[in-house]
């Protein structure tokens, strides 16, 4: 009995010494080939998990950028307070940097951003930044999420692109029906010569030529919003408006101006004018819906864009608690309704700190792939997030806002809706 006692004890010694033996060798086996670089430990989220904001403080969309940080600060809080309630063991930090709606500075910003460690970052605003940036963060694997960079053709195949904003595939069919819609023929286009603008505009002559509609751009002014010359312009085209009337008749005669917030310098130019050519309709952008600086200006852009009933349209986010929470906090903060890529600023970076959550490791080309699954089951503050296989927003209504007078100050007013899916405008 006691030598079968004793064997039964050898036996369970030996079992766990080999136990032992086998878990020291594949932790050893595991540590060699991490160190060459077979296996890379998995490494859970942790600390401060840094997230870039790159949007313009300065430059020509000004006003988006601070409209945009903004809605950074009130998600950044609200995540970190949710971050803590889950246990998550790490923290949100966004790191801003002034895009200046310049190329060139965003590429060295983003690069900047890049050599601190980060991998995620939201923005530019403008698609020339956009484009500027992306091969570098292709290249890198840096995920890119812009809320409001619309040109068509940016995406390519597993790229690190997304946009939480629909192309100007839609707002061009949009502006085109209506200005169609308004008994417009004949459309004279001023436009920003970038490739935003461009797009833009060639998006909107495709559709409004079309036998649908059977338009016709007669006249179309590209510019480069940098370089001085506004006076020109708006000399030139005060002149072509006036030859249209004589040619067409003022009811079917439009103005197509596609700009940013070098809207306000234009304007100026227009309004020192003769107003014999002025009185047909006008016609503008996303690029300059909503825009403070424009409102700001009383003298004259402000008055200019009133008399003219310039019309812009910006897509359209859903009405809902949420969109109501971002409106309330923005316009508390600075005194002013925020635009629709305000909104879909808030939904980016919730998006990107699920998707972070749901791979638990900062791996920007792990989140790339998870976060259009993450989106499908979103509802922001923009409304339903879905993209398409471009991985821009697949779909999109879009609001018509006009600068008004009430009692006497100038602010926005919504108008109307172009609806997408019947090519409708609907108007309040």
């Amino acid at each position: 009995m006691k030598k079968s006692g004793i064997r039964g004890v050898t036996t369970i010694v030996a079992v766990v010494i080999a136990i032992v033996t086998l878990i020291v060798g594949l932790l050893i086996g595991i540590m060699v080939q991490a160190y060459a670089g077979v296996v890379t430990p998995t490494v859970g989220l942790t600390g401060d998990v840094e997230v870039g904001a790159l949007f313009p403080a300065t430059g020509d969309l000004a006003t988006y950028g601070a409209n945009s940080k903004s809605a950074l600060t009130l998600a950044e809080t609200e995540i970190n307070e949710f971050l803590g309630d889950a246990d998550a063991g790490w923290t949100l930090k966004l790191v801003h940097e002034d895009s200046a709606t310049d190329p060139v500075v965003s590429l060295e910003k983003t690069e900047s951003l890049f050599a601190r460690g980060i991998e995620f970052i939201i923005g530019p605003q403008a698609s020339d930044c956009v484009s500027a940036i992306k091969d570098y963060c292709d290249s890198n694997e840096i995920l890119l999420v812009s809320p409001s960079s619309t040109r068509p053709g940016l995406n390519k195949p597993d790229d690190f692109l997304y946009r939480f904003c629909p192309t100007d595939l839609i707002q061009g069919p949009a502006l085109a029906r209506l200005m169609a819609d308004d008994g417009v023929t004949k459309v004279i286009a001023v436009y920003r010569d970038d490739a935003w603008g461009k797009g833009l505009h060639d998006a909107s002559k495709a559709r409004f030529e079309q036998p649908a509609i059977g338009g016709e751009f007669i006249e179309s002014i590209g510019y480069d919003p940098d370089a001085p010359g506004f006076d020109t312009i708006a000399a030139t085209l005060s002149t072509l408006v006036a030859g249209a009337i004589d040619d067409y008749g003022i009811e079917k005669v439009g103005v197509l101006y596609i700009a940013f917030e070098e809207v306000v310098q234009f304007f100026t130019e227009c309004a020192t004018l003769s107003e014999d050519g002025w009185a047909v309709k006008w016609y503008g952008s996303d690029g300059t819906t909503l825009s403070a600086a424009m409102t700001a200006d009383i003298t004259f852009t402000a008055p200019f864009a009133y008399k003219t009933g310039f019309i812009n349209p910006i897509f359209s986010p859903t009405v809902s608690d949420k969109w109501q929470k971002v409106h309330d906090y923005v316009k508390a903060d600075l005194g002013r309704a925020p635009d629709s890529y305000t909104y879909a600023t808030y939904d980016i970076l919730w998006a990107v700190v699920l998707s972070l959550m749901s791979v638990d490791k900062y791996d920007a080309s792990l989140v790339r792939d998870v976060l259009p699954e993450v989106t499908e089951s979103l509802f922001g503050a923009s409304g339903w997030v879905v993209l398409n296989a471009d991985g821009d927003r697949a779909a999109s209504d879009y609001d018509l806002w006009i600068i008004d007078l009430v009692d006497t100050a100038y602010t926005w007013t919504l108008v109307g809706k172009y609806i997408q899916a019947t090519d409708s405008i609907i108007w309040e």
